[in-house]
């Protein structure tokens, strides 16, 4: 029989536990930026050390001079980004009234009372079908200027930390051989060599991974400004931006990004006639964003999604689809890498298994 001491001295122990858990959580939500401010870093230095290993082996810079040309080259990039669309959302915000919540509403009601007027003209009862879906108080007006101000307020919270990314970046490249050694002393002997290894495919897959990415996300911005050049729609740049982050989801993203760039083309186009211009224009536009979809579905994602984390397509997509269900977009978006690394670390310490060796036999 168990004694009321030691009863006793378990639930102090327990306690104890929940409330160092407690306290480290509420800690590591304290410092919540700084974590974001590593895991920028830890993305950056992972698509830097391609670059770096190629200064140093094809144009025989020395280690420190092939870090600071990295970090000069991400300074470069990111001062183009800055002024490219920083100014272009800034002076251009307001004729699209992207970021005026009435000015949405007062021309979405427009466009409500153009399409009633559109559906009166073939002999549609459109007040009836309008008063029964009751659109003007269904439709929440501020989805689209949050959304919108949410992304200029990560830009912004971004530059505000942006120093301190690229200072903790440049030593994470910098020193990289530094950390890993430290790393060895904390590691097991018995397992010090499957951890290394694991770290090292997990390095080179996921830097293949974000540098694939980001080589989507332009070829797909590209497209969509091609698309919406030749439509003549208004602040193309803005919108093909703005659709281009969005496929950063996996295939929800895409038809995300096509119903934000049909409303913004019909908002854009108020004043034209509702018949003749503003609907043919939006029926252009999502058949240009769609070819480009199948193009970027068929070509770069491939490519992106399997090839360079050597993976099966449908094994990609099961995995993507699971963690949809499971975490929401989040999921979505840190599946392939997470999937990635747990491929690796199983290939390394369970390579006996017959089911690790059927989905890691390409890594």
């Amino acid at each position: 029989m168990i004694s009321s001491r030691i009863l006793a001295n378990g639930i102090l122990r327990a306690i104890a536990t929940i409330v160092i858990i407690c306290l480290i959580l509420f800690f590591l939500y304290q410092i919540q930026s700084v974590l974001i401010y590593l895991l920028v870093s830890l993305i950056l230095t992972l698509i830097g050390t391609p670059i770096l290993v190629f200064l140093k082996r094809r144009l025989k810079f020395k280690h420190t001079f092939a870090t600071i040309t990295t970090l000069v080259i991400y300074i470069l990039i990111i001062s183009g980004f800055i002024m490219m669309f920083i100014p272009l959302v800034i002076s251009q915000g307001q004729n699209l009234s992207l970021l005026n919540t009435v000015k949405i509403e007062e021309n979405s009601l427009k466009l409500i009372n153009q399409i009633g007027a559109f559906l009166e003209s073939h002999h549609i009862d459109s007040s009836k079908i309008l008063s029964s879906s009751n659109l003007s108080s269904k439709i929440n007006f501020n989805i689209l200027p949050n959304f919108l101000n949410s992304i200029l307020g990560t830009i912004s919270n971004f530059g505000m930390g942006l120093g301190s990314v690229l200072f903790i970046t440049f030593f994470f490249l910098k020193d990289r051989e530094m950390f890993l050694n430290g790393a060895k002393l904390l590691i097991p002997d018995t397992h010090e060599e499957k951890i290394l290894n694991s770290l090292e495919k997990i390095n080179h897959l996921l830097s293949r991974y974000f540098i694939g990415l980001l080589l989507q996300l332009f070829i797909v911005f590209i497209l969509y400004t091609v698309v919406l050049f030749i439509f003549g729609i208004p602040n193309i740049l803005v919108i093909a931006f703005l659709c281009a982050v969005l496929n950063i989801i996996p295939y929800i993203g895409p038809l995300i990004a096509s119903i934000l760039a049909a409303l913004l083309t019909m908002l854009s186009n108020l004043g034209n006639d509702f018949q003749s211009e503003i609907i043919p224009t939006t029926i252009y536009v999502l058949i240009g964003f769609w070819i480009v979809q199948v193009i970027d579905n068929n070509v770069s994602q491939p490519v992106i999604f399997s090839k360079s984390v050597s993976s099966h397509p449908l094994e990609i997509f099961l995995v993507i689809l699971i963690a949809g269900f499971l975490f929401g977009i989040l999921g979505m978006i840190i599946a392939v890498p997470l999937y990635t690394i747990i491929k690796v670390i199983c290939k390394e310490f369970f390579p006996e298994n017959k089911f690790i060796q059927l989905i890691t036999k390409n890594i």
